[in-house]
This record gives structure tokens, sequence and C-alpha cells, in this order.
């Protein structure tokens, strides 16, 4: 721990845009004592509550949101309404606990921030003997599954874009230009590899502008064709069969978990203790999320039933030019979210790597890096060409991992000891619940994802 603590005093703070940024997890109260992180911050350019509610919405709202009514088709209307909120409440609440163990966390090893993989680092080497071996495991299982969630957002979304690209194109074109799927994923390879050879964040700044403007815009008009001729609430079943959850469960939580943006967000406030608690930033930040989620999926599904698609701008009319330019313009935005999704686990990949460079070959060898790892998404997402089954395979293996299960255990070794787990060891029982939420989550959802994959070849 002395050398935990001896490597991240005196670090300043810094940025980040996506999962595995460093977070500041420290606020003045009563448990910090004399040490008070927030003294030692460096922020230049520090945002408001509502500048930070803001940035949670932006971040929080993207291309999950258009694979609800899949996800609602695996539920049911009704059940499906339950389930959105429930998991927006679990996942918000294991947001909470890993903010407050890092909190406590900070004022252990008097750092002055620490982000997500740190948390869990930290927490092993603060925690009971037995767990501080496990110290450096946690922090890199944490990198691992953030580089494989990203990496597989990145697959989903050359996916995403070749599927509205291909229905455009379908409609319009000759018939002698009808292409396989896999043809729009393979063509966008050399665009895809041009653009994420941008490795300045702020070159990118203007592509994440111009993606929320598409998106919202996209969004809105898809909004118009769903309440066009709503059908009415007994048109589409209540519920589903319970086989059929684990496919909503990955789906709901690709959607859903958001703790990759929020942690962020805390990090550049003004006033980080209003990021938590009751009212609080996030509370109120994914209330709207999970509300605008539960309502895309719920009337989605309404609108089109059995014959949802893993994105609902799918399901709009091919003779409307309107419909069909929503396509594009998701596509557009989607193709420069990739950028963006893609900067994060190049980032940490870099920095585990580029020590067994010299100097003088780091600038080829971290080029060279970018086009293998576009070129393996490209190819992972032709072999994966199935949007739903890909959706919710990436969200039962990650996400339930990185949103619950982690978490959970870092709250659990965290308080361990000070102040234990509470009357009647609640402590210790509402994490194993939460852990066993996430591991039947993971391994029902990762299963029923690949049998589906498999089944549509």
């Amino acid at each position: 721990m002395s050398s935990f603590k001896a490597e991240k005093a005196g670090e300043p703070v810094q940025v980040a845009s996506a999962n595995g940024s460093t977070v500041p997890l420290c606020k003045r109260d009563v448990e910090i004592g004399d040490y008070d992180p927030f003294q030692h911050r460096k922020l230049d350019h520090p945002t408001s509550d509502m500048d930070t509610f803001i940035h949670l919405l932006k971040g929080s709202l993207g291309s999950g949101i258009l694979a609800m009514p899949l996800a609602f088709a695996h539920a049911g209307l009704f059940l499906g309404l339950f389930c959105t909120f429930a998991i927006g409440i679990i996942c918000t609440y294991c947001v909470h606990i890993l903010v407050k163990s890092a909190h406590e966390l900070c004022r252990r090893t008097k750092v002055p921030s620490l982000g997500f993989a740190e948390v869990a680092e930290a927490a092993f080497l603060a925690g009971p003997e037995g767990f501080r071996p496990w110290a450096k495991f946690a922090k890199a299982s944490i990198n691992l599954f953030l580089v494989i969630d990203l990496l597989g957002c990145c697959c989903v979304y050359i996916v995403f874009v070749a599927k509205n690209v291909k229905q455009v194109v379908d409609v319009y074109a000759p018939e002698e230009y009808t292409f396989d799927i896999r043809f729009y994923m393979a063509a966008m390879l050399p665009l895809l590899i041009f653009v994420n050879l941008i490795r300045n964040l702020k070159y990118l700044s203007p592509l994440s502008m111009l993606a929320n403007i598409l998106v919202a815009t996209g969004i809105g008009i898809t909004f118009y064709y769903i309440f066009s001729d709503l059908p009415s609430l007994d048109s589409q079943p209540a519920y589903e069969s319970v086989t059929k959850l684990p496919m909503f469960f990955g789906t709901a939580i690709f959607a859903l978990e958001g703790i990759g943006v929020v942690m962020p967000l805390e990090n550049n406030m003004k006033h980080p203790s209003h990021f938590i608690g009751c009212p609080s930033v996030l509370n109120i930040g994914m209330f709207f999320v999970v509300s605008l989620y539960a309502s895309t999926g719920f009337f989605g599904f309404l609108k089109y039933g059995d014959s949802t698609e893993g994105s609902i701008t799918l399901n709009l009319p091919q003779d409307d030019p309107l419909a069909q330019s929503v396509k594009l313009m998701i596509a557009v935005a989607i193709f420069f979210t990739y950028a963006l999704q893609f900067y994060v686990p190049m980032e940490i990949i870099w920095k585990a790597l580029k020590n067994n460079f010299s100097s003088a070959s780091q600038n080829f060898a971290n080029y060279a890096i970018r086009i293998i790892l576009v070129f393996i998404t490209v190819v992972l997402a032709i072999l994966i060409p199935n949007l739903g089954g890909f959706i919710s395979l990436v969200g039962a293996v990650c996400l339930s991992m990185l949103g619950l299960i982690f978490p959970a255990t870092i709250d659990l070794v965290t308080f361990y000891d000070d102040p234990g787990m509470g009357k009647y060891n609640w402590r210790l029982y509402k994490n194993l619940f939460l852990i066993f939420f996430g591991l039947v989550g993971f391994l029902t959802g990762t299963y029923v994802s690949i049998f589906e994959i498999i089944e549509s070849y």
C-alpha cells in the first residue's frame, strides 16, 4: 500500500472521455478526516452541475437506445417496462457504491483521485490480508474487460452502420449493386483505419459534435414514425417466456450501463459532492435516461411487434426518403462514434505495451497497433453479423462484469473490516445478491446470445 501511495500522491487529475478514465473519488465530509482530496486536484475548467447533467445525458444516449425495442420484444410490453427500470435502478446503485468505495479509499491512501481500475487495486491492497495478493489481478481484470467491452462495441457499430447503409442502397441502387452485408463491412475498413490514425482527442471533437447532432435528429424523426398510428396496447404481449429474458438482460444492460460515462464526469465537476446523494446529478440524470430508454423500447415494440430489428431505424419505411435519410444520418453518426469509442481501449493497450518499444520506433508501433485492432474489429463484425445477438453478447459478457460484479466486489472488500458487514451482515448479503444477479445475467445472457448467433448462420 505504501508503494501505491507513493505512486499516486500528487498525481494530476486528467479528464478523459470514456471508460477507464481517472476519477475524483472523494468529497468533503466527516468521513474524509483531515485529508480533503479535492484540495489537491487540479482542474483548469471544472464543470457546473448543469454542465455535468447535460454531459451525462449526451454520454448515455448512444446507439443502445435504438436497440431497446428489440429488448422489449424478448420481455413483453409491461414486463420489459418493469425490468428496464429495475435494471436502471440497480446499475445506478452500483455506480453509487463504486464512488462511495473510492471516497473511502482516497481518504485511506491520501491520493486526490483514482480511476476505475485503480479503485479495485486500492481496495484489494487496503482490504483484508488475504485479498492483497490479488490487487494487480483485480486492476488488470477491469482493464481487460474495459478493452473487450469497448472493442466489442466497435464491432457492434460496424454491423450497425453496414445494416443501415445496405438497407438504403438496396432501395435506390439497381439490382446488380445488391451486395451481402459483409461487403459493406469490408468496404469500411480503409475509412476506419484512416479515421482511427488520429491520435489527438481534440481533433476528434468536431466528429463528436457532428455525431451528436445527427443522432439527436435521427432519434427525433424516428419517434415521429413510432408515434404515427400507434396500435392498441393489447396488440402486443404484456410478457414473454422467461427463457427469452437473458436476451433482454444483455440488450438492456448494453444500453443502460453508464459506468464508463459517469465516472469521468465526476472527475471534472466543480462540486463533486453533488454527483451522488439524494437528490444528485447522477440520480436525476439516470432517471431521465432510463425513462427515455424505457419509452423508446415500450412504444417501439408496440409499433413494430415481432418484426422489431436490432436497430429500430431498420424498421422505418423503405419507400420514404425521410426515413431513409434517418438511416444514413445514424450510420454516419455511429461511424464517427467508433473513433471515440476506439480511443480509450487503444490508450489502455498502448500504456501496457509502449515500454516494449524503443523511443525511435514508438510512433510506428502505435500506428501499427491501431491498424491491427481496427482490422480485428472488422473481421469479428464480418464473422458475427447478427446485430441483436452481438449487442446482447457484449452486454452480458462485459457490462455485467463492469457494471454489477466489480462494483459489488470492490464495495465488499473496501468495507470488509471497517465498518464491517453491518447489522445482520446486510452489506455482505446485498453485495452477494448483486454479484449473483450479475453472474446469472453473464452466464445465461452469454449462452443465449451465442446460441442465437450460431442459429442465424
